[in-house]
This record gives structure tokens, C-alpha cells and sequence, in this order.
């Protein structure tokens, strides 16, 4: 026996719980539900080829020979058969069936003898999801007799010999998705069916062609522009200088469609909510972008793009959503108008008519005060510290097109959505669908996130005058800088369409300020001060300025009184991003300038591009603050205006005589008009129908030199449509080029 002493492990409290290690398990449905909640269009179930009514005799069930069987079934599905062309789905790229809800479809199946109807009872089974239910609108029969109808309803169209051909009409209102479909016979001991095949998988979309549906747009030029136009131009520059971007929305691409799927599979978003509008434009409006749940875009406003694209790199969608499909991680980087192409892809694609929508001067209000503050020393001269609020020089934003039974009458129709990450909503990085007549009438309360929207159009600019002892005094607002303009493509043509009264009533007008006071009724908190306004007005031209060109600022003093008037003025120039935020000042000046009654005086301010060229950022916004305090009254006159510099162009040009399926070329030229050279280049090129996503990568573009990039396409598609190319680099943004071309059949 040992005389060694071992001491004892002490046992741990009773009341202590185990320490966990390891990932936390994943919480599953046991217990909860009979089983899990269908939220994946990918899974699907094995359904039975034989489903017996009842247990076999002691030899089994007897040949199935004398019953109907089925031989083949035709989906009808080809580009130039009758479903795609009824169902407006022809330019889809996909060997499945695709057609859209409330609508018949044919298929036709054959037999292995006649069809006799009052013998033979045979159904169409369509499935969708992991378990599909009849009470969930997930697994419906379509019966081929009027005696026997389900939801969706079916009809015998024609007999010829062994062939039968079947129209189907889904419900208006059924599930958007990919569905499983069957050909069940029933035979005195069971259920026989087609065994599971993919190439009869078909896709039923939304439908605006048919007023049932709703997204009902019963307006042609508008549908064909918001559901079947391919191509789009997404404004952006600022109010005065409006600059266009072309953008390949893609909706008809190869995978597209089922990247859109894969985007609501991976939101976990039930089946059975997937036919509602209104729920899929909310999901997919926080799915677009990753800040809380792994979506489909990085934001990124930083300049630093190391470790993905440039926002204003990208050319299109169709990239972007294969990309996070297969890749099945988010895709980097987006700012405002790439969340908004790809979401309007994604609305496009599924049936939902929509556009992108373009605010120019958008407050990015997150108190709900619908005030900007502009915080100006005692001197007048702004002060930059303590100036935390910007206004966006642009904001882009979508619309889709739906009905609201959640809303009282009238509040249907054109609906906001914003995929930006701005402020959460319930939770989650995502805005809207906003009512864009609750927005213009002042119905913030409205769901969802009517407020915000209504901030970002209708703020006021409010000036500050601090004193030394820390106290703010209201010196100036102005009530019409923000939501100055609001623009979208007009439907099929080329031009730009101003809607800003779709949301806002004219500045001024009673309608207007009824609009404000039903707003501050629902909480919305405005400044209501009446100032006495100055006698002295100070405007900012509107200037076209190029990256690296020297320019003249002329600010004008224009003095209203009858007597001389002094003001001591402060201009400040920044170089800013397009969201308002300041990056580096790079000039101020101070003049004092006197102006004699009823007279106007100009104060010339030159800009020297060696001093703003080594502070540019992206987008290349040069921001100009003018503000002047009047020595004789104490008022403060205060002016803006951002200039956009304009960037050289690309230029593309597409080889004549375009035919289908017969070979052409595009060239791209370029060349560097600057005295530094050009590192990290991209340049990037697609077009509708002609050509898929291409990039090429230039590692230097010397000083003065050029380059030219030719590559080889074949079109698939016959019509009217266009090439676009984008040059990116840090030191160069969106430097843009584009041809127009007609394919011939």
C-alpha cells in the first residue's frame, strides 16, 4: 500500500452550468413543428411512382397493363412554341419552362392508348418545396374535368389519337418559384406517376399583364419599359450637371433567374410567403445587401477596393448574381446605384415591374427631425468639425409596381424600395416598400418606412451660428435644397423623365404645406422659425469642369436694399465623396466685399487643378460652400454647389452588318490625357443579347499613351441594343463608352 497522499479533484458546484466550447449546435424544428418550414425552392420530395390505396394480396398487385400509362409529356417549351410566347417569356436563357401566374399554359402528354374520359381519370400534380401541402398552396392537383376542379383551374384543349393536350391555369395569387410537376393516372389499386424529372421542372413568374395579378400595370409602354427592357441608364452627377451610367440589367441571362431563387432560398423566407409582393420586395431589399445577413452585395465607400470590384467598376448584374449564387458568399463592392441595378434585376426578372429612381441633393435623415444642421462659426465660416450631418449629391433608390390591401385605398401603385444599407427597419438593413403617395401626402405612419423616404426628399438645410460660449443661434434655413430633383428613364427611349412631383407637391404651394403638417401630426419634427430674410443674395454658378483643368468660380453678391452693404465672406472648396461627406479641403478664401444699393457684385475665385488633383476621390465631386455675414444687419447669406468633374471618354466601336449567329467585333480605345500614369486598370464590357460580361486588365496606361482592346462576339438575338465598356482604376473612375447597333435576323 502507498503512502502517497492524493488529493481529491474538487467537484464542481451544482448550481455552476457546463461551460460550452465549440459552435453553438443549430437549433432545429423538433418539438416545434410536425416538420420543418419549407423555405428552400431547391429541396424537393421523392414522390412515389406507385402510391397503393391499400396493402397488396399474398401475390402482389396485378399488371398495370390494361390501365392508362403514360408515354411522354411535352412541356411546350421552346423559345418559338406558344407558352413562352403568350407568357412574354421568350428572351429567358433556360431549357425549362417559364411562364407567369393567372395565365393558361398547354402541355401535352401521351398515352399508350386513347384517352377516354369517362373511363380514364389522370391529374396534373404540381409541387414546390420540401413538403408540399394542399392547405399551403405548395402541391396542387389540376384535374382535366369541369366536375372536378382545385385552385388552379384545367381544361382539355384537344384530343388527337393517344395525345392529349391540357391547359393549366395557375392562381393569381399562387407561389412565385420553381415547380416539380407530375402526370398522376389513377388505377383501381393506386396512384401511378411520372417518375421525377428535372427537364420538366417549370418556373411560374409574376404577371403584370393580367389584372388578377398584383402587379397588375395596366400600361403597356410603362410594362415593356419596367418588366422587359434589358438595358438601363442609372443618373447620377449632381443637380445642374446630371451624368448618365448604362447598365446591363440582364434579367433574361443564363442563371439569372435561379440566382434570384437562390437569393430568397438563402434569406430563409418560407415558400408559402413567396407569392405576396409585398413580402418578397422587403426580403429581398435586406437580402441585397450583407450587413446583417451574408446578402448579395459588400457596401463600400471607403476608396479601398483591394480585395474586390469597384462600384464603379461594374457594368451589369448578370456577374454580380452568378457570382453570389455559385460562390455562395456576398460579392464585393457596391454604393448605392449597384444595389439598386441589382435589386431592380432581381424585381425585373421575377415578374414585379420596376425601375431605378435617381433623388438628387438626399438628406440621409436619421433622427427624423427633417433637418440637416450646418454648424457656421461667429465669423460665418462653417465650421467642419462639428458639421456631422451631409446631404448625398445623388441617392439612388427603386420603385416597383403593386398593389397595398394593407393600406387604405389608393395607396397602391408605385412603391419604394431601397437595398442601400442606410438604417435598420425591424431589425435589418432594408427599406421599404414605401407608398410613393404616402410619401407625397405626408402619411408617414404608413408601412414600411414611409418616414425615411420622405426625410430623404423633403428635409430642410438649417444653419448654425455658434458663439464662442458653445450656444447655437438659427441664422438661415433653406426649405428647398433637399429633393431638388427626382428623375428616371423614360419608358422606351433613351431620355431622362422627371417625377419629382410624383412625390413632392411644388415648393411653397398649400399643398405642400398641408403635406407638412399632416407629417409633423405623425411625429416628423420640422424647423418652423420665420426669420427675417436677408437683403443680400449670394449665387454659385453651374460650371462643366473636366478632371485636371483649371477653372473661375464667380460668386455673384446681389444686394436688394438701398443701402451699401458689406459682407465678409468665407468660400471654402472640399473634395467630397457622392454622399456628402467631406474628404480634404483644398482651398479657402476670404474676401470682403462691398456692394452699393440695388447693385450686384461678382467676386472671381480661381481653382487651380494642381490643387484639388492630389485630393480627388472617387466620382470627383468638388463641393464649393459660400457664406458671408452681412456687417450692417448681422444676417448670414450662405450658398452651395457641387461640380462634378467630367471624366475623358471611352471610345467603342462594334464592326458593321450584325447578323445572328455570325461573328463581329468591338474595339475599345482609350487614351491617358494626363501627365501621370494610370495603375491598376480595369476595363470591363457586356451587351444585351450580343455579348456576356468580359474584363481585361492593364497593369500600367503610360502618360499620353493609348490602348485598344478588340474581342470577338456572336450575337444570339435579333433587335435593336447596345455594347457598354467601363475604364476603372484608383486614380480614374467610370471613365464610360457605349455603341449602339441593330441585329438582324
Amino acid at each position: 500500500m502507498s503512502d502517497e497522499i492524493v488529493t481529491p479533484t474538487p467537484s464542481p458546484s451544482p448550481s455552476a452550468p457546463p461551460v460550452p466550447t465549440g459552435p453553438p449546435p443549430k437549433v432545429t424544428n423538433r418539438g416545434r413543428t410536425a416538420v420543418p418550414i419549407a423555405s428552400s425552392n431547391s429541396d424537393t420530395t421523392d414522390v412515389p411512382e406507385f402510391e397503393p390505396f391499400g396493402a397488396p394480396g399474398p401475390r402482389g398487385f396485378p399488371p398495370l397493363t390494361e390501365f392508362l400509362d403514360i408515354w411522354d409529356v411535352n412541356m411546350i417549351k421552346r423559345p418559338d412554341e406558344i407558352n413562352r410566347k403568350q407568357h412574354h417569356t421568350v428572351l429567358y436563357n433556360s431549357d425549362n419552362l417559364i411562364v407567369r401566374r393567372g395565365q393558361e399554359f398547354q402541355i401535352k402528354i401521351t398515352f399508350n392508348r386513347p384517352y377516354k374520359p369517362a373511363e380514364d381519370k389522370f391529374a396534373l400534380e404540381f409541387a414546390i418545396g420540401s413538403s408540399p401541402q394542399f392547405s399551403k398552396g405548395t402541391y396542387i392537383p389540376v384535374f382535366p374535368t369541369s366536375e372536378r376542379q382545385s385552385t388552379w383551374t384545367g381544361r382539355i384543349i384537344n384530343t388527337n389519337e393517344n395525345m392529349v393536350t391540357m391547359g393549366i391555369t395557375p392562381l393569381a395569387s399562387c407561389i412565385v418559384g420553381k415547380y416539380n410537376m407530375y402526370v398522376a393516372v389513377m388505377t383501381p389499386f393506386g396512384i401511378r406517376r411520372t417518375r421525377r424529372d428535372s427537364s420538366r421542372d417549370l418556373y411560374i413568374l409574376f404577371n403584370p399583364w393580367v389584372a388578377d395579378d398584383a402587379v397588375f400595370l395596366d400600361d403597356e409602354r410603362e410594362r415593356d419599359e419596367c418588366v422587359m427592357t434589358e438595358m438601363g441608364i442609372i443618373y447620377h452627377g449632381a443637380h445642374g450637371d446630371i451624368a448618365e451610367r448604362d447598365w446591363n440589367y440582364g434579367q433574361f441571362n443564363y442563371g439569372v433567374l435561379d440566382a434570384c431563387l437562390y437569393i430568397m432560398d438563402r434569406s430563409d423566407m418560407p415558400i408559402t410567403n413567396r407569392g405576396d409582393p409585398i413580402k418578397v420586395t422587403r426580403k429581398a431589399s435586406a437580402m441585397m445587401n450583407s450587413r446583417d445577413d451574408e446578402g448579395v452585395l459588400v457596401g463600400n465607400w471607403s476608396g479601398d477596393y483591394t480585395y474586390g470590384v469597384a462600384p464603379t467598376s461594374w457594368t451589369g448584374s448578370t456577374e454580380i448574381l452568378t457570382t453570389y449564387a455559385s460562390s455562395k458568399m456576398p460579392v464585393a463592392y457596391a454604393q448605392c446605384w449597384v444595389y439598386a441595378a441589382v435589386f431592380n434585376t432581381f424585381l425585373r426578372c421575377l415578374g414585379i415591374p420596376s425601375r431605378v429612381v435617381t433623388n438628387y441633393y438626399s438628406a440621409h435623415d436619421n433622427d427624423g427631425n427633417l433637418r440637416t444642421d450646418i454648424i457656421l462659426d461667429d465669423t460665418g465660416r462653417i465650421d467642419r468639425n462639428r458639421t456631422k450631418d451631409s446631404i448625398w449629391n445623388y441617392h439612388c433608390w427603386n420603385e416597383c409596381f403593386m398593389t397595398r390591401p394593407d393600406l387604405p385605398p389608393g395607396f397602391g401603385g408605385w412603391q419604394v424600395v431601397d437595398a442601400t444599407p442606410q438604417e435598420t427597419s425591424d431589425g435589418m438593413y432594408r427599406c421599404g416598400p414605401a407608398s410613393v403617395q404616402a410619401i407625397k401626402h405626408g402619411h408617414t405612419c404608413y408601412p414600411f418606412d414611409a418616414a425615411f423616404v420622405f426625410a430623404e426628399v423633403n428635409s430642410d438645410v438649417v444653419f448654425y451660428s455658434r458663439s464662442r460660449d458653445g450656444t447655437l443661434e438659427l441664422v438661415k434655413v433653406n426649405p428647398t435644397h433637399v429633393g431638388r430633383l427626382v428623375l428616371t428613364k423614360t419608358p422606351g427611349d433613351v431620355s431622362r423623365r422627371d417625377i419629382t412631383d410624383q412625390y413632392k407637391f411644388p415648393e411653397g404651394s398649400t399643398e405642400e404645406r398641408t403635406t407638412l403638417e399632416k407629417a409633423e401630426e405623425y411625429g416628423c419634427k420640422r424647423e418652423k422659425s420665420n426669420l427675417p430674410e436677408a437683403d443680400v443674395d449670394l449665387v454659385l454658378p453651374t460650371l462643366e469642369v473636366s478632371v485636371g483643368d483649371d477653372f473661375e468660380l464667380n460668386m455673384e453678391f446681389i444686394n436688394r436694399s438701398d443701402e451699401r452693404r458689406v459682407v465678409d465672406a468665407y468660400i471654402s472648396g472640399s473634395v467630397v465623396y457622392y454622399t456628402g461627406v467631406t474628404s480634404s479641403e483644398f482651398m479657402l478664401r476670404s474676401p470682403r466685399v462691398t456692394i452699393g444699393p440695388n447693385k450686384s457684385v461678382k467676386e472671381l475665385v480661381v481653382v487651380e487643378s494642381k490643387s484639388y488633383m492630389k485630393h480627388l476621390v472617387e466620382q470627383a465631386n468638388l463641393h464649393f460652400i459660400a457664406t458671408g455675414k452681412i456687417k450692417e444687419t448681422g444676417q448670414i447669406v450662405t450658398a452651395m454647389k457641387v461640380v462634378p468633374l467630367h471624366n475623358p471618354k471611352l471610345t467603342v466601336t462594334v464592326s458593321e452588318g450584325g447578323k445572328v449567329s455570325e461573328e463581329m467585333t468591338v474595339t475599345v480605345e482609350f487614351k491617358n490625357p494626363f501627365s501621370f500614369d494610370l495603375e491598376g486598370v480595369y476595363i470591363r464590357m457586356e451587351g444585351p443579347g450580343i455579348l456576356m460580361p468580359k474584363f481585361k486588365y492593364y497593369s500600367l496606361i503610360p502618360a499620353g499613351s493609348s490602348l485598344t482592346w478588340t474581342e470577338f462576339f456572336t450575337p444570339h438575338r435579333a433587335g435593336s441594343t447596345r455594347m457598354i465598356a467601363i475604364l476603372d482604376c484608383p486614380a480614374l473612375r467610370q471613365v464610360q463608352g457605349q455603341a449602339s447597333l441593330t441585329i438582324e435576323p
